[in-house]
């Protein structure tokens, strides 16, 4: 059974924002803002581990039919995100549907990679249907993109929910039931610990 010990690619679907806000008192919208800070501490974690590539899940086509203080939530806790990884060097790629409104103007510099840091993949008024009809003029639209070792969910969920379908091909799926806001460190590090043990022989 051929195993790795260490991830190259990891993708997060960082949910339970909302849920995470109502059980605090707080209107649902007020939960993206406290996912800030754990996207930071687990950016810094996967660079000090030397994972080589991070994908992480801002928002959908589909989250975009939410009220509008939730879209301005979200939205404005990607853009300080992307912002404030691509300070600290990240290689930055915002990869969403740039010509549609719900796209922040602040992130469209990084429908280019910037930087040349640890790359980071953020998902930004994502769609995989906007993604594979790329096909039809050769290529995937998340074509930069490598595929994934290893996806990490927060907030219970067992379902990718759209996420980089193509790259998601042969990634393992470990869940957390915890909600985003309430990140630990050790959340990773038992998926890391975790996904030692699995069988990486991608059908072979």
């Amino acid at each position: 059974m051929a195993r790795k010990s260490l991830p190259r690619h990891v993708g997060f679907i960082p949910d339970g924002n909302r849920r995470w806000a109502s059980d605090h008192g707080l209107p649902k919208g007020a939960g993206y803002a406290y996912g800030i800070s754990p996207g930071l501490q687990l950016y810094e974690k996967c660079r000090d581990c030397g994972i080589s590539e991070i994908s992480i899940y801002g928002f959908t086509q589909d989250n975009t039919r939410r009220p509008s203080i939730q879209k301005q939530a979200f939205s404005d806790a990607c853009v300080a995100f992307g912002l404030d990884v691509a300070s600290r060097g990240a290689a930055l790629l915002v990869v969403g549907d740039e010509t549609s409104a719900q796209f922040p103007s602040a992130l469209k510099p990084f429908r280019q990679r910037q930087g040349e840091g640890m790359k980071v993949n953020l998902l930004v008024n994502y769609g995989w249907e906007w993604d594979l009809a790329g096909l039809k003029n050769g290529g995937l639209r998340s074509d930069a993109v490598s595929r994934l070792d290893l996806i990490v969910r927060w907030g219970g969920g067992r379902r990718l929910s759209g996420f980089l379908p193509v790259q998601s091909v042969y990634a393992d799926f470990y869940v957390r039931d915890e909600y985003w806001p309430d990140f630990d460190a050790q959340h990773f590090d038992h998926a890391l610990a975790w996904f030692s043990k699995q069988d990486q022989s991608l059908g072979g």
